[in-house]
């Protein structure tokens, strides 16, 4: 896979999964406008996020039975047309829709991570992975800056309307460069692969990897979905437009991403696991230190999103390399520990905040992350170590 096919998949990955997270700078102005009381404003975030828990259910899965290349594009279409719903919402049921539409269909997001995946020799598998989950990086953290930026000058609207535009104009490119992909093996139904994708569950090596990738996100989700709480507060009061230039700090992340892949393509995807979750437990003590300084929330917070994505673009690399058949199943599966995690991480850390202070909020984050690591620990001595593992048709695990 050439670098502009790599780059495009990335572009799409950063602006489907923006759609589901761009609200989250604007909701006062949104929810105001909308007519949407205030204690219900945080739906306005949590419907995309449980369309996308949705798609990964009933979408993914058609990634192993239709033309990939088409299906990426069908999907930027409708998260196109969702953006455009709720960019010309008069009414909060109507924004609701194009918000649901948008983050069922975000889930273009594994089916171009599987596509590359698929399409990639095993010396660059893990690299093209890595560069295709950095716009996943890029689009949630560089949605909070951008977001704000466009609101700031034409509203909110705008934002979902560049939305829209860039969707529709991805679709287009995705059908003109991509090439199609052969499925290996024999035609199988969507009804098989979503058996297949239940299937996976039992698997101890799959289990592995989606456990850690729970409290992996568990563990991002507090830093993320809290941060703004005592930013916002004294001594430091930051506006929103100032609080989420703190998303920059984040996209060190899209550079754990690309370096990823290049360990998981030599074969240490598994051995450098163990030493990024290490690290993402001690970017917590960092981050704890909030209160009295912003350069060591920086610095944790670079730490914390480097760590994150070398887990993350490690676990993809060894789950589609042991289940090469069926890609597209694999990723939506493993993605939704991902998506459960997230959501616990968000839910939890503003409940902890309210009674504990960021002290409880960053205790919270640093349990998550050591969770992670116990799981890392002992799941990986179970099943010896191995950089990569094939499980039979029993589920049992040869390495």
């Amino acid at each position: 896979m050439d670098v502009w096919r790599r780059l495009l998949l990335a572009v799409v990955c950063g602006v489907a999964v923006a759609g589901v997270y761009a609200a989250q700078p604007v909701l006062v102005p949104m929810g105001r406008d909308l007519g949407v009381p205030a204690e219900q404003a945080g739906w306005i975030v949590a419907t995309g996020q449980f369309g996308y828990l949705a798609g990964l259910v009933l979408l993914v899965p058609l990634g192993d039975v239709v033309d990939t290349r088409r299906l990426i594009a069908v999907h930027m279409a409708i998260t196109g047309a969702g953006a455009v719903l709720t960019a010309s919402a008069s009414a909060g049921w109507v924004a609701f829709v194009g918000l649901g539409l948008s983050g069922v269909f975000a889930v273009v997001v594994q089916i171009a991570v599987a596509y590359a995946a698929s399409l990639s020799p095993p010396a660059e598998r893990g690299r093209n992975i890595g560069v295709v989950t950095s716009g996943v990086v890029v689009g949630i953290l560089g949605a909070r800056v951008v977001t704000g930026a466009l609101a700031d000058v034409w509203g909110w609207r705008s934002v979902y309307a560049a939305l829209a535009f860039l969707s529709f104009g991805l679709a287009a490119l995705v059908l003109v460069m991509l090439p199609s992909r052969a499925r290996p093996g024999a035609p199988v139904t969507y009804g098989q692969v979503v058996v297949s994708l239940c299937g996976l569950f039992g698997r101890s090596a799959f289990l592995t990897r989606g456990l850690v990738a729970f409290f992996l996100f568990a563990s991002f989700g507090t830093l993320w979905s809290g941060l703004s709480l005592p930013l916002a507060d004294a001594p430091w009061e930051l506006s929103e437009g100032q609080i989420g230039l703190f998303g920059i700090a984040g996209l060190a992340g899209a550079l754990g991403a690309a370096r990823a892949g290049r360990w998981a393509d030599a074969g240490r995807a598994a051995s450098v696991a163990g030493p990024a979750l290490i690290l993402l437990v001690l970017s917590w003590a960092a981050i704890a230190r909030l209160p009295w300084s912003l350069w060591l929330l920086v610095a944790g917070i670079v730490v914390l999103d480097l760590a994150v994505q070398v887990v993350h673009v490690g676990n993809q690399h060894l789950l589609t390399a042991a289940h090469p058949d069926r890609v597209s199943s694999v990723i939506g599966g493993y993605m939704v520990f991902y998506s459960l995690g997230s959501a616990l991480g968000a839910a939890a850390t503003t409940a902890v905040f309210a009674t504990y202070g960021w002290a409880g909020s960053s205790l919270l984050g640093a349990g998550f992350a050591a969770c992670a690591l116990a799981v890392q620990v002992i799941g990986g001595a179970r099943l010896g170590g191995k950089a990569f593992v094939r499980e039979d048709a029993r589920g049992s695990v040869r390495g």
